[in-house]
């Protein structure tokens, strides 16, 4: 029943996820993302009398994908595209593992006022935050961690980075002296990350004998340090951002704030192109053109 017509949208899509999961995606993080939005592709599907979830061709894909580019942001475009795509590479097979869905370019106004905080209003925030809460923010904005980042927190002699390209100036000119850490980021990316040393001689001092388990938006993460992170620390620092200041742009701000000050330690000492791709492997996404959005 799950796989045919009259099946629910969420049994649909759960059954494709099913598939793909361990074999061909072995992120949660991802396997979520996208079970959600092939879900909201069938019942897509369903209101307009398209067929099932499997039933889906290149056509009726990009077709699909115009639609959505003209009410949703390019992160969603492009995270519908490449769940489909998945699918139909992997499932479905209406497309060879060589073939791809055309990029589709989102039409919704895309924000262009700078997400960043000023060092300035980073030190306004802390001052009412909890010690943890005001250490934690400290973390993400000097290393530029996201909120999930923070459970997945290692010392680099314990977990090592995933093989990527690396770029031979990468974490040059940083102010200070600083510890080398890994965290897990999107994509089950392990990448490594510099802490300056005060937050990182802090960060030990919330050591766990035993790790434990947490749970955050149904992904489990061993962390080993007693500190906040994931969606907790998200929600509690916009309320906190949005009372000392009157407005939040979120803790993943934080990143772009750590994004605009490597720009400015790299940019007199390097060229331009070289500056882009040093900072997009230190945030972990490799892609220049993410680089520029947190540069805005």
């Amino acid at each position: 029943m799950a796989r045919g017509h009259f099946a629910s949208s969420e049994k649909q899509s759960a059954s494709v996820m099913k598939e793909l999961q361990g074999s061909v995606l072995s992120s949660v993080g991802t396997v979520r993302n996208y079970e959600q939005a092939l879900k909201t592709c069938c019942d897509h599907l369903k209101s307009e009398r398209l067929g099932a979830l499997r039933d889906v061709t290149k056509e009726t894909a990009e077709k699909y994908l115009s639609e959505r580019a003209l009410s949703v942001s390019q992160s969603t475009v492009d995270r519908d595209r490449l769940a489909l795509q998945c699918m139909m590479q992997n499932v479905t097979h209406q497309l060879s593992p060589a073939e791809r869905l055309d990029t589709i370019k989102s039409t919704k106004e895309t924000q262009l006022k700078s997400r960043s905080y000023t060092p300035e209003q980073v030190a306004l925030i802390t001052e009412h935050q909890t010690e943890k809460y005001a250490f934690v923010t400290k973390l993400c904005y000097e290393s530029g961690l996201r909120a999930h980042e923070l459970y997945t927190l290692r010392p680099i002699s314990e977990v090592q980075p995933s093989p990527r390209e690396i770029h031979e100036n990468k974490f040059t000119h940083l102010a200070g002296k600083t510890i080398s850490y890994t965290v897990n980021g999107k994509g089950g990316l392990i990448r490594e990350v510099q802490i300056p040393k005060v937050l990182a001689n802090q960060l030990e001092t919330y050591r766990l004998k035993v790790p434990i388990t947490i749970v955050d938006r149904n992904v489990n993460y061993k962390s080993h340090y007693a500190i906040p992170g994931g969606l907790k620390f998200s929600n509690a620092f916009s309320k906190n951002s949005a009372r000392t200041l009157g407005y939040s742009h979120g803790a993943h701000g934080l990143r772009h704030s750590y994004a605009q000050n490597r720009y400015q330690q790299l940019s007199n000492h390097y060229q331009r192109s070289d500056v882009m791709k040093i900072i997009s492997q230190e945030l972990g996404h490799f892609r220049e053109d993410i680089t520029e959005v947190y540069l805005r």
